[in-house]
């Protein structure tokens, strides 16, 4: 496919302020889906300004058509006619006392004579679903309705690309939902999207490419199970992994035969898990999980007990947590929904350790007695902090050698 938007090396600095963008390089291709994914602060809104000449880099170049863009006052409605900026807050790109004047501002500024607005105006309402709201005001639509609003003004002016900035924002579900199909229907319809979000789960089953931001910087760009695939990038940039990837790679790690090509729905996974259903599995003895409480024990020996139980994964609940772990520069592995990834490596025979604090060090003990409740299988806790194990339910087998009660004393 013809590339259409391209960025050679591009930077941004806010005027006495700090360098947004740093070094960026990449380019789109006509009739794609893109997700820039990142945290905030990570540059995405500001990358996204440049598209359309809202900002111009500090040094590189924006290209687009292959040709370089202009920042002169022509050429710069050119360029804006063809890529379509949506603002994150609707509010703010709604400016009309009406939504008809609103959706006509653009091929109004455009020089489209009345008939041409006209039919403008009622194709991009027709597209978004807002046929008959041409008279209402825009402050007595919801927030979804406004979302389409700022849509259709960009939509009438008939763009090549489409930019999103957190298209779901202040949106329930349920609008979320609409809002990505209509963005399917715009791509089925020959446009370009690119959207910025933080939403892992909104950006994976629709994206064909995922570029992941942090720092102003691009960490990973690939296809989306690939870019989101790599714990270490997503963790990197401060990510959850999407739960239907996180869910095959877990049934991998198990032993289940998962194909090549990863599950982008639930209609993928459904699939997956009926096939392994057909072939018998026999689960490992499961593993244990021992937890630390960093406040009330010096933690400054747990490098030396990890490195004595090689392959143990460590997770960490609470800021204290993972601050201790980054004072004695113990790598985590989990960083959120540490006790169930905890549970899913002790189903596969693995062990790990969680750093927590306080009261948490119940909550693990609880959460895992109420899992062997529920499924039969019996998991051992180990407290780090004393010589002997949490009190085992009746269910639970709890085994711990003498050199473990030793190693425990630190």
């Amino acid at each position: 496919m013809k590339v259409i938007l391209e960025a050679r090396d591009v930077r941004y600095r806010y005027p006495r302020g700090m360098e947004a963008i740093k070094g960026i390089s990449f380019h789109m291709r006509r009739g794609e889906k893109i997700a820039l994914v990142g945290p905030n602060g990570a540059g995405k809104s500001t990358l996204l300004q440049m598209f359309n000449g809202m900002i111009r880099p500090t040094s590189g170049t924006m290209l687009f058509d292959n040709e370089p863009i202009r920042y002169d006052i022509s050429s710069l409605r050119q360029l804006r006619k063809r890529v379509g900026y949506v603002l994150q807050n609707a509010d703010r790109q709604i400016i009309a006392p009406t939504v008809y004047q609103d959706v006509a501002f653009g091929p109004v500024n455009l020089g489209y004579d009345d008939q041409a607005v006209r039919e403008a105006v009622a194709t991009a309402l027709r597209h978004v679903g807002l046929v008959g709201f041409e008279r209402r005001p825009p402050h007595q639509l919801s927030g979804g309705e406004k979302k389409r609003v700022a849509i259709a003004g960009v939509l009438a002016m008939d763009p090549d690309v489409l930019v999103f900035d957190e298209p779901t924002s202040g949106l329930d579900p349920s609008g979320s939902e609409d809002l990505m199909e209509l963005l399917d229907e715009l791509n089925h319809n020959g446009k370009t999207i690119v959207i910025s979000t933080h939403d892992v789960e909104l950006a994976y089953p629709w994206a064909e490419r995922a570029i992941l931001l942090l720092d102003g910087q691009i960490i990973r760009e690939d296809v989306p199970d690939v870019a989101f695939g790599n714990t270490k990038y997503v963790r990197m940039a401060h990510l959850s992994v999407p739960t239907l990837l996180e869910l095959s790679a877990e049934l991998g790690k198990r032993g289940f035969m998962i194909p090549e090509r990863k599950p982008r729905s639930v209609l993928d996974m459904v699939h997956i898990i009926e096939n392994q259903l057909r072939k018998p599995y026999t689960p490992p003895a499961p593993g244990t999980i021992t937890v630390c409480n960093v406040d009330e024990r010096e933690t400054s020996s747990l490098p030396g007990w990890l490195k004595a139980r090689p392959g143990i994964a460590v997770g960490a609940m609470g800021t204290r947590a993972k601050q201790c772990a980054a004072t004695e520069c113990i790598a985590l592995e989990f960083t959120y929904g540490v006790i169930d990834k905890c549970l899913l490596r002790a189903l596969r025979g693995q062990d790990s350790l969680i750093l927590t604090t306080g009261s948490m060090v119940g909550r693990v003990a609880a959460r895992v007695e109420a899992y062997g409740k529920e499924s039969g299988n019996a998991i051992s806790v180990v407290n780090l902090n004393t010589t002997n194990p949490f009190p085992a339910p009746g269910h639970m087998d709890v085994e711990v050698s003498q050199n473990d009660l030793t190693s425990t004393k630190l």
